[in-house]
């Protein structure tokens, strides 16, 4: 008889169960290297705090009453529950706050494409860390984090959160339109995305070239110079608070597998500034990201800068057996 488990779940067997668990103890061992404390926090929380925390009505966690009648949710990240552990349990701290964690998250997502209901995330947020030199140690946590795990050709990809929004915003281009321009661009529907704004003509075709030419800049600093040719306002911030994060990474010595990409958005709603995803040529998916949160905290009461980053364990370990593989092949020839 076959019972079967919920699409988007699965089991984990005990090899991979133990290259899961070394996997896990060797991101802490980075974490704890640069001074960050693991923490753990509940799995389930009151609905009401993570939709505070993600700043819309859906926040894609599973939702369900407890025996009290009160609405409880599973976690659909890790960031907000550690916003508002920090700001409940750590006001008095000497800032900045390093936390770190290794915990399972849900997300209601399509099974059919491959993507996980269940997954882990390992991580690190700095609390009370203003920018640029907050951003790169987080980044620097990063590169540390893949190194451990192996992905020594893993990407960084180094973005704006807000630069796109403030294009929109300053066409013209507001609330729910806004909103719908930002997620085809975050799916990298050129062609939809065109479309969108020559319905709402309220977008000249001068700006949906500066829109689609920003979104395709990607390298070193050479792409902050072209999207600055491009000119306007929200570019001019946008491109300083990169080119700030890019400078303080240097000065640590650890931008070389940084890559500027101004069509990066993250889809979590509570980011502002510097965004960031990782990739590694050796699987066609994302392995991770992050990025700062600056107004966050201020929703848990707390009004500090911050910033992070959380990796889908799963994703690297499949990256990770990749890579190995690539290794072993190489070595044969």
């Amino acid at each position: 008889m076959i019972h079967p488990i919920p699409p988007g779940t699965r089991d984990v067997l005990p090899d991979e169960m133990r290259e899961l668990r070394r996997l896990h103890l060797s991101m802490v061992d980075v974490f704890e290297r640069f001074g960050y404390g693991e923490v753990r926090t509940p799995t389930i929380e009151y609905d009401d705090v993570i939709a505070q925390g993600e700043g819309r009505a859906a926040a894609g966690a599973y939702r369900f009453f407890d025996e009290q009648g009160a609405l409880l949710a599973l976690r659909s990240d890790m960031t907000v529950p550690i916003a508002r552990l920090a700001a409940t349990r750590f006001s008095d701290a000497d800032m900045p706050l390093r936390l770190c964690y290794v915990a399972d998250a849900y997300r209601a997502v399509r099974p059919q494409r491959g993507q996980m209901r269940e997954f882990t995330q390992a991580g690190v947020e700095l609390i009370g860390a203003e920018a640029p030199g907050g951003t790169a140690e987080v980044i620097e946590v990063l590169e540390a984090a893949l190194d451990a795990a192996g992905l020594t050709r893993a990407v960084i990809g180094l973005g704006d959160a807000d630069m796109h929004r403030q294009l929109l915003e300053g066409w013209g281009v507001e609330g729910e339109a806004c909103d719908v321009a930002l997620e085809l661009l975050a799916r990298h529907d050129l062609v939809g995305l065109e479309a969108h704004l020559i319905a709402l003509q309220s977008v000249n075709e001068a700006d949906r070239r500066t829109l689609v030419e920003l979104s395709q800049l990607r390298g070193g600093r050479e792409a902050l110079a072209e999207a600055r040719e491009l000119g306007g306002p929200a570019v001019q911030r946008a491109t300083m608070r990169i080119q700030e994060t890019y400078d303080a990474l240097d000065e640590r010595g650890a931008a070389d597998r940084v890559q500027i990409d101004l069509g990066l958005l993250r889809d979590l709603g509570y980011y502002s500034g510097a965004i960031l995803e990782v990739y590694d040529p050796a699987v066609g998916h994302i392995l991770g990201g992050g990025g700062r949160y600056d107004k966050l905290m201020a929703r848990y009461g707390a009004d500090l800068p911050a910033a992070g980053f959380s990796l889908y364990l799963e994703r690297v370990h499949v990256a990770q057996m990749e890579e190995e593989r690539i290794l072993r092949a190489e070595a044969q020839q």
